[in-house]
């Protein structure tokens, strides 16, 4: 990854050659770091900010020499706001289509006559297909034997999600979605220092408190399979 940035594992373990399902049910910072370098920094950049993303700066744009534009942005290095990341992962539970936050539909007077009504930009980033894609493979964390987001499987109603660890455990995040909401959690300090957490992430256990209530009395649902999307086993 260069002569100065060598990335790790949680475990320090090599696996050897795994596939990037695999390596998301895991949280392998290796494997993402390699998917980074074939995409480029820059790419990536782009792309996230066509999912609303406003805060990566390029090396190109930069004015003091920093930027976002390293190999560790798979490994999020960079500083981006709950609001914004729950936007992007609403973009792949919304089959691929990105619709701007807002904290209130409008605002009403006494009489029921409209004062303020928001209007959300909407736009397509990617197809349905990929969409479905990105969901099956955000579901190895939840359903995986080795999981780092298994508490988060619900009854007959999908869940895909992501953990998140900074270095030292300064920063605990779970973004996930089912078919029904999205939600993306942090946990930390305004400061950083260490989370000594017990008994799991706090940022998994408030997701995984929330969103269970949440759903409690919804229909079990699925993940919808579009048409296109074809499914075959590679020797």
């Amino acid at each position: 990854f260069g002569p100065t940035y060598h990335p790790n594992n949680a475990s320090n373990q090599k696996t050897g050659l795994c596939t990037v399902r695999d390596a998301l049910e895991v949280s392998s910072n290796i494997v993402a770091c390699k998917v980074m370098t074939e995409l480029g920094p820059d790419n990536s950049i782009d792309f996230m900010r066509s999912l609303g993303v406003t805060s990566l700066v390029k090396a190109s744009e930069s004015e003091n020499g920093v930027s976002d534009s390293n190999t560790s942005l798979a490994l999020g290095t960079a500083s981006i706001s709950p609001l914004e990341m729950a936007a992007a992962y609403a973009t792949i539970a919304n089959d691929g289509v990105y619709i701007e936050p807002t904290f209130y539909t409008k605002v009403e007077d006494a009489d029921g006559n409209v004062l303020i009504e928001t209007s959300q930009e909407t736009r397509r980033v990617f197809s349905e297909g990929n969409a479905y894609v990105m969901k099956s493979l955000l579901k190895q964390p939840v359903e995986g034997a080795q999981g780092t987001a298994r508490i988060c499987k619900m009854a007959n109603i999908d869940v895909g999600a992501k953990t998140g660890t900074t270095q030292d455990e300064k920063d605990l995040w779970l973004c996930g979605f089912t078919p029904y909401y999205t939600a993306a959690t942090w946990y930390g300090y305004d400061e950083p220092e260490r989370i000594n957490a017990y008994g799991g992430s706090p940022a998994t256990l408030l997701w995984n408190n929330v969103m269970k209530k949440v759903h409690q009395e919804l229909e079990g649902k699925l993940f919808d399979k579009p048409g296109n999307v074809v499914q075959a086993k590679v020797c």
